[in-house]
């Protein structure tokens, strides 16, 4: 189906101090916008909350009920 949106979980192990996001779930069309997705829904201070997408890992968890890319839950560990 073209326009279906899938879930994913996202989540990165490379910035993980104070500040910082650890994962999120995301619907997305595909893998590829899902590991370029930002859990704060921006990509302001990408690095510095985040991580590069090559350093996202994706996990997908099943279809989408509803249409438009969203975070759904994001994970930040506040300082």
């Amino acid at each position: 189906m073209k326009n279906q949106l899938y879930l994913y979980h996202i989540s990165q192990a490379v910035n993980n101090g104070y500040d910082t996001y650890d994962s999120a779930v995301v619907a997305a069309p595909d893998e590829q916008t899902a590991q370029n997705m930002h859990p704060g829904g921006s990509e302001l201070a990408r690095l510095d909350t985040w991580a590069a997408p090559s350093d996202v890992k994706v996990r997908l968890l099943g279809k989408a009920a509803f249409k438009g890319t969203h975070v759904i839950c994001a994970s930040f560990n506040a300082g």
